[in-house]
């Protein structure tokens, strides 16, 4: 597998640029709509703490194993939320996306689909994984089911494995989408952003 580098992609509604100090400001306004640090299942920072998710992306980044994104509205450079390659595990071509939340408005439209597949080509084509991974909070099932939307099987569950923001500890749901499932996920994926929408 080729060294995950930072780099910029592109398609329809969305832009995933590196994440960077700049990006502050826009990270906490997307929080904002919807409030969505009061999840206690996601990763959501509150705003007072954007400046530090943002700082322990980069330390992540600079060690090797995670590459966060600012996902941009292509249209007006707008932050809608971010994303991040993770648990990046070169010697088995192996590589997770995660971290990922967006704005309550552009939740459930074109963005999130659109930027997966622009992660999945990424890896899949142009850095050369064999896998991709996920995870995500047992209790998150809005979660849950968009992974398993993109076509990702279900590999199990890891059980008292992870802090949540308020001290308790969450079960992690994991799923995978192997390079062979790939081009099958790829057709149906460009399929959903293409079709008519009611």
């Amino acid at each position: 597998m080729k060294q995950v580098t930072p780099a910029t992609l592109v398609a329809g509604p969305v832009r995933l640029v590196p994440l960077t100090l700049d990006h502050v400001p826009g990270l906490q306004a997307a929080a904002a709509d919807g409030e969505l640090w009061h999840l206690r299942f996601t990763s959501v920072p509150a705003p007072d703490e954007t400046l530090a998710y943002v700082e322990a992306a980069l330390a992540g980044q600079a060690a090797g194993h995670r590459l966060p994104f600012a996902v941009l509205d292509a249209s007006t450079g707008d932050v809608l939320g971010s994303t991040s390659y993770h648990d990046i595990v070169p010697a088995v071509e192996r590589v997770e996306i995660g971290y990922t939340w967006y704005a309550q408005r552009v939740q459930r439209s074109a963005v999130n689909t659109t930027a997966k597949l622009l992660l999945l080509t990424h890896a899949f084509e142009v850095l050369g994984a064999k896998l991709v991974g996920w995870r995500t909070d047992n209790f998150n099932h809005a979660s849950q089911r968009a992974i398993e939307r993109l076509g990702a099987k279900r590999d199990g569950v890891l059980r008292h494995h992870a802090l949540r923001r308020d001290g308790t500890v969450r079960d992690t749901v994991m799923y995978s989408l192997t390079v062979g499932e790939w081009p099958e996920v790829k057709a149906h994926l460009n399929w959903q952003l293409s079709r008519p929408r009611a």
